[in-house]
């Protein structure tokens, strides 16, 4: 009996032992889905990563979007506008980012800055020339350290075109190109360091004051002193579809500096001055060549582009950047036209020049 009881009593405590042990395993796997489901609220998931790559996605939209609202302090909002197709490089930063970080919030964020991208530039990614023209007019800063006019002028008459502007001419080479492109060209003007050539005639040829020389001083100095460094001219050439009005200008030189920000006031003040010329313009039919020193996304040209309109949007294929020569990061040669079709504009190949050239055939 004695035996029997030890035994009973031994089988209970091992019972309440386990029953025991069955209670503290339930408890410690309701604590473990606790905690497993604490990390699983607290982990960020697609939605929650990237946060911050997102807020840069929009504010990169939203910059391009608005970039007409930018103070234009220090010239800010020019200095903006001049290279804001080059703010599309970031889209494929971030979506980088946006990728590595699995970030749904910042992909779907990246929308918007390429909306806008494509709403502006778009355009620019097709080739939208047409065959054939009825002129076609090229223009080049030829630059004043050129170490080979000869070759460069050989160049621009190979380029077939029929009206051709030369900016930036010094003294020195003037000739050089007169000698070298009278075969191509029997007319021509200079003005300055600025000029015209032409297998059509020409006329009423004369030049124009863009305000380079400016102050109470200005006035009061000679004529041949200022046509020394006349930096624009208009002149008629004589088409089989009646007379077209062409300008040539080389706009004055923009200087980014610490102190004075993006400094426009020489090329700002030709703009207003070119503006009102081409506004008092009684031929219908214009064309605008020449070294602006500007993109045409700037809001600086309002003067000009709300009269003229670029060649190289209307008909060209590509952003058709012309300067730096070496790696071009912004077209600020332009050909700008009125009462006439741009049916092609392109760059022509480089010569020994800072700036590449450009040409457009045009129609009536």
């Amino acid at each position: 009996m004695v035996q029997a009881d030890t035994a009973e009593q031994t089988g209970q405590q091992g019972a309440g032992q386990g029953g025991a042990g069955r209670r503290d395993t339930g408890s410690g796997a309701w604590r473990a889905g606790i905690r497993r489901a604490i990390r699983s609220v607290s982990r960020p998931g697609p939605w929650k990563r990237g946060l911050v790559l997102a807020a840069l996605a929009l504010l990169l939209g939203l910059l391009m979007l608005l970039h007409a609202q930018i103070t234009d302090r220090g010239n800010l909002g020019s200095l903006v506008e001049t290279f804001l197709p080059w703010f599309g490089v970031f889209i494929p930063v971030l979506l980088a980012g946006a990728r590595r970080r699995r970030s749904a919030s910042a992909v779907v964020a990246l929308l918007l800055p390429v909306v806008v991208w494509l709403s502006l530039f778009g355009g620019l990614l097709s080739d939208k020339s047409h065959p054939g023209s009825d002129l076609t007019v090229a223009s080049h800063n030829v630059g004043a350290d050129n170490p080979d006019p000869a070759g460069t002028a050989r160049d621009l008459a190979a380029s077939g075109a029929d009206v051709l502007a030369l900016e930036e001419l010094t003294q020195q080479a003037r000739s050089t190109y007169e000698k070298e492109l009278a075969k191509a060209y029997p007319y021509h003007t200079v003005q300055g360091t600025v000029g015209l050539w032409s297998k059509l005639p020409l006329s009423d040829t004369q030049p124009v004051d863009i305000k380079m020389d400016y102050g109470p001083l200005a006035d009061t100095k000679p004529v041949d002193i200022k046509m020394g460094y006349n930096r624009a001219l208009r002149t008629t050439v004589a088409t089989d579809h009646g007379p077209l009005a062409v300008y040539v200008a080389h706009l004055g030189s923009v200087r980014v500096n610490p102190r004075a920000g993006f400094w426009t006031a020489h090329r700002d003040r030709g703009v207003q001055a070119l503006g009102r010329a081409i506004a008092t313009e009684q031929n219908k039919r214009v064309v605008l060549l020449g070294d602006l020193n500007g993109t045409m996304d700037d809001r600086a040209f309002a003067d000009i582009t709300s009269q003229l309109h670029s060649a190289q949007d209307a008909a060209g294929d590509g952003f058709g950047f012309t300067w730096p020569a070496k790696f071009p990061v912004a077209r600020i040669d332009q050909i700008l036209v009125r009462g006439v079709e741009p049916e092609s504009s392109w760059v022509l190949p480089a010569t020994d020049s800072d700036h590449l050239p450009v040409a457009a055939g045009i129609s009536w």
